[in-house]
């Protein structure tokens, strides 16, 4: 089986409705969305949800994220309280997901949320949100690649991945933000950080006037996605930080700034050699990609400022360094 393409731009009414039809079916579908591309089926059925999971090979007890098409949507599957509300308005449709009490009787399947009780909603725009519109029920969604690996922010990546295991794949070009939606949880009054993701801490700060809680350091209890301490790896060991470049390896600065032995290096990448951290965001995972298929033994990268979005491409990078099973 090789999946089909289709490009969303030049057919969008074909690829709403293929993917109507294979969703409808109980099969999961790759859909652009402005983060990355998600590996989308019915997050009522149980049987779709078990195949997002054989698809990816993903351990059963790492929560989905449910999407919905609006605020109204999620309000019929997750309990908003009046800050979780506020953030919804000001960041939806968009790249922040909330960990919401599960309404009761929500119909979403346990399989979805790992057996929690709450849930993890995001609204996303574009393509996306059409197509859970005209679906009618949430679309549970990961990213679109074999768990542990690096996230695709193309419809090339999903083919050369999962191409194989797919029936539908929908080609909606690159992933503008290019990293995963940040995750937070409000309970009494705060707001924590789960993962940090494409809207920024600032910018949640900015809204709300109340200061985000970082964990103090790995969590041992799965809340939401991305939490694994290995994931977003590629294929080749990642080594952080790199002011040199050592023999075998290949080389992803950022802002134009040289490392010694860079001549030595497999290929040579710059997540933005402006500085800019959204470009950077966006090229991440395909330079990440790029990197590994040099055939490099490591992947050196220079030092992120830490700081906007950079807080997320660090975390990022931090688990595809981190020690593997």
């Amino acid at each position: 089986m090789t999946a089909k393409i289709i490009d969303i731009a030049r057919d969008p009414e074909g690829a709403l409705e293929a993917a109507l039809q294979v969703l409808g079916e109980g099969f999961p579908v790759a859909i652009p969305t402005e983060t990355v591309y998600g590996l989308a089926a019915d997050a009522t059925n149980a049987a779709a949800i078990a195949r997002i999971y054989e698809t990816k090979g993903r351990p059963r007890f790492n929560p989905l994220i449910c999407h919905m098409a609006d605020l109204q949507m999620a309000e019929r599957y997750g309990q908003f309280d009046p800050l979780s509300r506020k953030l919804a308005e000001a960041f939806w449709p968009g790249p922040l997901t909330l960990i919401l009490p599960l309404v009761e009787q929500s119909g979403i399947h346990p399989l979805a949320t790992a057996g929690l009780d709450t849930v993890g909603i995001r609204v996303p725009k574009g393509f996306a949100a059409q197509l859970i519109r005209h679906f009618g029920r949430p679309l549970a969604a990961p990213s679109a690649n074999t768990s542990g690996k690096v996230s695709p922010t193309s419809a090339a990546h999903v083919a050369e991945d999962l191409g194989s295991k797919l029936t539908l794949i929908l080609d909606g070009g690159a992933a503008p933000v290019g990293v995963e939606s940040t995750i937070v949880r409000v309970e009494d009054g705060r707001i924590r950080l789960l993962r940090p993701g494409g809207v920024s801490a600032e910018e949640i700060e900015a809204v709300t006037g109340i200061a985000v809680v970082r964990p103090d350091g790995p969590s041992a209890t799965i809340e939401a996605p991305g939490m694994l301490a290995s994931h977003y790896a590629p294929g080749a060991d990642v080594r952080l930080n790199a002011e040199t470049v050592e023999k075998g390896e290949a080389l992803i600065l950022f802002g134009g700034q040289p490392a010694a032995g860079a001549d030595r290096a497999h290929a040579v990448f710059d997540l933005s050699p402006s500085g800019d951290l959204a470009e950077a965001a966006a090229n991440l995972f395909d330079y990440l990609k790029q990197a590994d298929s040099t055939g490099a033994t490591r992947i050196a990268v220079a030092s992120i400022p830490a700081h906007g979005l950079g807080e997320a491409i660090n975390d990022r990078l931090a688990r595809a360094a981190a020690p593997r099973e």
